[in-house]
């Protein structure tokens, strides 16, 4: 992911982009109010799964081939991933809980372009630390999509994800990016959650990146109450924990860059 060319996006593209945000937003609305104490995470994903299909979508995550042989396509419609997942996580019979949390990913593709949003939701009554991840997570989101503009650095989106996480007490994870996005779910280039310190480069870093009227990002900050690190999951090769186990929250919104500035695509 992130390597190759930028594609700029038409006006007439973006609005195609969207109509697939919009039932994005139309599903996270709906997994939200369904997530309560006693519902499985797969009855969620079915329950998306269904929406998407009737609206004309097609739901990007299931089938999406892994980036490691031996791993197997993943197998659903949405990432469920409840505490400390952090992303990835694959719907099953697991029941949520009073006080979980649990972020909720949804792609769809719709007449051939691409929308890509995530939210984190509050199970029941949740805890005062969970709470404010959850604000501060959400927050830095929109922070950095002030940033999505033409002029602007690369590095300025993710500095504004990194300086609320940390100035809060949480940390931002490394591991996983957000993305560009478009006819293709992942295209670059990669939008990191923080920004390299000196001396330090990690593969397809572009800080000083200018953004330009015509970009399409899907931003989306993944935060740790504790630590940063993460593992994957050896058991099915997706699902992203904290190292610690120390809960983390995940809000995603794709966006266009525009001369008026920016203009998120995955709301009603």
């Amino acid at each position: 992911m992130g390597g190759g060319s930028i594609i700029l996006k038409s006006p007439a593209e973006f609005a195609k982009m969207r109509e697939a945000g919009r039932v994005v937003a139309r599903a996270l609305d709906m997994a939200g109010k369904l997530a309560a104490p006693g519902v499985t995470t797969k009855a969620l994903n079915t329950a998306v799964e269904e929406l998407i299909v009737k609206a004309g979508g097609i739901p990007t995550f299931k089938g999406y081939p892994a980036s490691k042989r031996g791993i197997p396509d993943f197998p659903a419609a949405i990432c469920a991933s409840v505490n400390e997942q952090v992303v990835h996580g694959i719907p099953d019979d697991r029941a949520l809980r009073e006080g979980d949390i649990i972020s909720v990913d949804v792609g769809v593709h719709l007449d051939g372009w691409c929308g890509d949003a995530a939210r984190t939701f509050g199970v029941g009554q949740i805890g005062r630390k969970a709470k404010k991840l959850l604000e501060v997570t959400e927050n830095s989101l929109y922070k950095a999509i002030q940033n999505a503009k033409p002029g602007k650095k690369l590095r300025d989106v993710s500095a504004a994800v990194q300086n609320e996480a940390e100035h809060n007490g949480f940390s931002v994870v490394r591991q996983f990016v957000g993305h560009g996005i478009g006819r293709d779910m992942h295209e670059p280039p990669q939008i990191q959650n923080f920004v390299c310190r000196r001396g330090e480069r990690l593969d397809g870093d572009t800080p000083d990146l200018i953004l330009r009227e015509g970009m399409a990002l899907a931003i989306e900050p993944m935060v740790n109450i504790g630590s940063w690190e993460v593992l994957v999951d050896k058991s099915d090769g997706w699902a992203v924990y904290t190292k610690d186990r120390s809960l983390s929250a995940h809000f995603e919104h794709t966006v266009a860059v525009t001369a008026q500035g920016p203009v998120i695509l995955t709301e009603l």
